[in-house]
């Protein structure tokens, strides 16, 4: 509860203390034909009720019972009965507030037979009247409090599926562009990382060569920068909406060129119709898988030659590769073991499957690369 609710309610009740005081000098005000006692007891009994209602939202059932039994005794304490029967409807449910209102007027009815001569009916029916009122407002706030309070709830439930959805959009958008990372930069560093290593392992190699080398790792190395500046600067600009420029199947021939150039013998198998064209996201996934295969196998198998192609098969599109085993069996380029759970994520979500792993061919033990992508014809 906030300060200033706290202090708002605090207002209300000295207000309805207030208002119980100036009916227990009205009530005092004409007694004329009372004995000091009993004016003494009622102007005592109406005071002490005005006062019990400082605590009639903590206890306001035990407060309204109270009141009745005060009730019996004197009419003075009729204002604070009209604020209790008002707690009672604003917070507790009709039936509690019916069962009140019926002992109030019960009460009166009790107190006319003892100490007024009018008739019972005639009282019974003006005490249900005036308390109709204070349980009737009762009940329209309680109803009010609910809605605005299911309003509030809902508000904040949505704010917060709505703070849940945007953490959710940002992991995913985190989890594209740290694939988008990989695979832009993995291809070019391997490449950069495999010829600086031939410089080392190959310190007779002659000028002409080492000039190629560095000019192939050059190339690389400023190539993975300009993909690392594009990524950055979207991640700045804060448009991710913009696509980067995708690659497709068109550049696989230049995916084949580095390879070679880094010492990796690839022969590669073209069975596409000259008629059929891939879909954008397609062409840009069998570039991936092409480009994840000769990655891995440039780190766990220098030096072998490798296979791959792509190859309509109904209604899919079948994109294989496979390479030897490396009789030495260790990475020369450290991997972060997540290129294969990307590429195993993106083709899942493209629709297709994917299978890798050691396999047997007719060329022996194999390490093979195969998926299949949907494709319209």
């Amino acid at each position: 509860m906030t300060v200033l609710r706290r202090h708002r309610e605090r207002a209300w009740d000295v207000a309805a203390i207030v208002f119980a005081l100036l009916l227990v000098l009205s009530v005092a005000a004409g007694t004329e034909g009372m004995t000091t006692t009993r004016t003494v007891v009622s102007i005592v009994v109406g005071v002490l009720g005005a006062v019990l209602l400082w605590w009639r939202r903590r206890w306001p059932i035990e407060l309204a019972v109270a009141l009745a039994l005060c009730a019996v005794l004197t009419d003075a304490v009729g204002g604070a009965e009209l604020v209790a029967v008002f707690t009672v409807a604003s917070r507790k449910s009709w039936r509690v507030t019916t069962a009140v209102v019926v002992l109030h007027v019960l009460a009166s009815m009790i107190w006319t037979t003892v100490w007024a001569e009018l008739s019972i009916l005639y009282v019974a029916m003006t005490s249900l009247a005036f308390l109709s009122i204070p349980a009737a407002w009762g009940i329209v706030v309680k109803s009010r409090r609910e809605v605005i309070d299911s309003l509030r709830e809902r508000a904040e439930r949505a704010e917060s599926e709505s703070n849940l959805r945007a953490e959710t959009v940002r992991g995913l958008e985190r989890e594209r562009i740290a694939r988008e990372m990989h695979d832009a930069l993995a291809h070019r560093i391997s490449l950069v990382s495999l010829h600086a290593g031939a410089l080392e392992v190959r310190p007779d190699v002659g000028a002409r060569e080492v000039e190629a080398l560095a000019s192939t790792i050059r190339s690389n190395a400023h190539g993975a920068l300009e993909d690392l500046r594009e990524i950055l600067g979207v991640l700045r600009s804060g448009d991710v909406s913009v696509p980067r420029p995708q690659p497709g199947v068109d550049d696989i021939a230049a995916l084949i060129e580095d390879s070679e150039k880094a010492g990796t013998q690839v022969t590669f198998v073209d069975e596409m119709p000259a008629n059929l064209t891939l879909p954008a996201s397609a062409s840009r996934t069998v570039h991936r898988v092409i480009q994840e295969g000769l990655t891995n196998a440039r780190k766990h198998a220098p030096g072998v030659p490798v296979r791959c192609g792509i190859a309509p098969t109904g209604s899919e599109i079948r994109v294989w590769l496979e390479n030897g085993i490396s009789a030495e069996r260790f990475a020369t380029v450290p991997g972060s073991r997540s290129g294969m759970i990307g590429l195993t994520e993106r083709i899942e979500l493209a629709g297709g499957r994917i299978e890798y792993g050691i396999a047997r061919s007719s060329v022996g033990v194999v390490y093979r690369l195969e998926a299949w992508l949907p494709c319209p014809n």
